[in-house]
């Protein structure tokens, strides 16, 4: 993907502020020229320009449901638009410094700015939402418009009968030098602010006061944006460290850290309902994700194993049963868990392993209850070791990977090692394979490995392999990667490959020997001797667990 759609040149010099309406074919752009712009994406032009600020435009934000704009700058001020009567209908004066950002609360009259005079201000606006829902917004006169703000008549001080349409709610003091950033929590009342102190600050607030609840310290330069996580605890910041950082929201402790190596980040923005965020920096932009959506999951007939809201969970496909069988532990020593990585079945044992990213990888051996009766705490039997990855080769022995040392652990059901094989080339995974043959990705390669001979029976010939995908009876995999899908047989000899240039997500085979495939964006099919196409196009991503019918 990644793909550029249009180009918009309408302002002179940079553009330092951009935001899309909620509900409309609209955006809105500030830039150093001093002008606002709001455009209609669908027709690819600007339909009009906002004029009155005096310097450079930092941040511009579309009210959710009134047709309303903030914009804040250099000249020290915030103003509120209406973008139908295309008038100015508030200025806020009061900052001492330049105003690098100010955002609408989500549901609520209020106005969060942050300022280089070290301060974040809290703004009420329900004056004027009053006055403008009473009659149509009275913009302000030409005069006023372009008056030292010092000097204007502004919405925001009382009049002879000390009314006001916006005022200053809250001051927050506590950051040492200027502040970059500040945002309210979706649905708390809370604030988060990061500032050229290199300090994140959560402030609390009720109806008559705001205070300084902590801090999170940990960056190395300038905050340049901070926000709360749309639907999780989290608190995901960046700077002019080059990193993304991602902090417990409760205990205020860093979770991860993600580095570039010579762009500085400057900006950030989390999509309002899916996993994705953004991030400007200064070669370009990044979408990512703080964690993976694919669940954790593993199929053996009519029967589903996977890992969901930090249960094992179980669903048959002829009954359409679905229920929880066990709580996964605690893995990480932080209060946030990770979500498991990869899940093997042994339905000998009625076992289940279960693997996680966390301290270069961890394994978690699950005895399932054959009953209906949810497994908990002291009464849930589990084991745990250390491995990147960990898969069933036969009823009573499993494998695991130990990337740091490059070796396989083959354990029993005890979880005692019985026998240590050292890699015969860098392995980043391992698969299960038909029989004693245990599959492992290289950087170039999969090897189809026996483990009773120890050695390598085959060698295929691909990039990192991500998944495997086998067929009911074992007789053909797809080694599904980044960009390619590789079709082989159990004995290692290569059907077919298909190349994609978005990335391959999941896969399953049908009775009939056909895989289907999905990418970020379409349903595909394969036969196995190589024939290949579209089904459908997605609107989100989908994980194939089994086809049928």
């Amino acid at each position: 993907m990644g793909t550029l759609l249009e180009r918009f040149d309408e302002h002179e010099g940079p553009v330092r502020g951009v935001a899309f309406h909620p509900t409309q074919n609209l955006f809105v752009t500030g830039g150093d020229d001093f002008k606002i712009k709001v455009w209609n994406h669908k027709t690819r032009r600007c339909l009009f320009t906002l004029n009155g600020h005096m310097d450079y435009i930092r941040t511009v934000a579309f009210h959710h449901e009134l047709p309303w704009i903030l914009s804040a700058s250099d000249d020290q001020t915030i103003r509120i638009w209406n973008w139908q009567s295309r008038q100015c209908i508030a200025i806020l004066p009061g900052h001492t410094h330049y105003v690098m950002c100010a955002q609408f609360h989500p549901h609520e009259d209020l106005i969060v700015s942050a300022c280089l005079d070290e301060t974040i201000r809290v703004w009420d606006y329900s004056g004027l939402r009053k006055k403008n829902s009473a009659g149509a917004p009275t913009p302000y006169d030409e005069m006023a418009m372009h008056m030292h703000p010092s000097h204007r008549a502004m919405s925001g001080q009382p009049d002879l009968f000390g009314n006001t349409d916006v005022y200053v709610k809250f001051v927050l003091e506590g950051h040492t030098r200027g502040v970059n950033w500040a945002s309210f929590h979706p649905v708390m009342p809370l604030i988060v602010s990061g500032g050229d102190d290199r300090q994140i600050k959560v402030w609390r607030m009720n109806e008559s006061k705001a205070w300084e609840v902590d801090s999170c310290r940990g960056h190395f330069n300038n905050v340049s944006c901070v926000l709360f996580h749309p639907h999780r605890d989290l608190i995901v910041s960046n700077s002019e460290d080059r990193t993304i950082r991602v902090w417990d929201g409760s205990r205020r402790t860093l979770l991860q850290t993600y580095h570039r190596d010579h762009e500085k980040f400057w900006i950030m923005s989390a999509h309002p309902t899916i996993n994705l965020f953004a991030a400007g920096h200064d070669g370009g932009l990044m979408v990512f994700k703080l964690e993976r959506e694919r669940p954790a999951f593993t199929c053996h007939q009519q029967e589903l194993f996977f890992a969901q809201d930090q249960q094992i969970r179980y669903h048959n496909y002829g009954s359409e049963e679905d229920r929880p069988l066990a709580t996964l532990r605690q893995v990480s020593d932080n209060r946030h868990q990770p979500p498991a990585r990869t899940a093997s079945y042994n339905p000998a044992e009625h076992a289940l392993l279960v693997t996680y990213p966390t301290d270069g990888g961890v394994y978690e051996m699950y005895h399932l209850p054959n009953s209906g009766a949810l497994r908990t705490g002291q009464n849930q039997r589990y084991q745990r070791g250390s491995g990147y990855a960990a898969v069933w080769i036969s009823r009573n022995r499993f494998a695991v990977l130990d990337r740091a040392q490059q070796q396989v652990l083959i354990k029993d059901l005890s979880n005692s090692t019985t026998k240590t094989i050292p890699c015969p080339s860098p392995v980043t995974d391992i698969f299960s394979g038909p029989g004693s043959i245990l599959l492992m990705s290289t950087a170039t390669s999969v090897l189809f490995y026996d483990v009773q001979q120890r050695k390598v029976v085959k060698e295929v010939g691909v990039a990192p392999v991500k998944y495997v995908v086998w067929n009911h009876d074992m007789s053909m995999a797809a080694l599904l990667c980044k960009h390619t899908v590789t079709l082989v047989n159990k004995a290692g000899e290569q059907l077919g490959q298909i190349s994609e240039t978005i990335r391959i997500k999941s896969g399953a085979w049908d009775e009939s020997g056909v895989l289907l495939y999905t990418t970020l964006n379409h349903l595909k099919y394969s036969l196995s001797q190589g024939d290949h196409g579209t089904i459908c196009t997605l609107e989100h991503p989908v994980y194939l667990t089994r086809v049928q019918g």
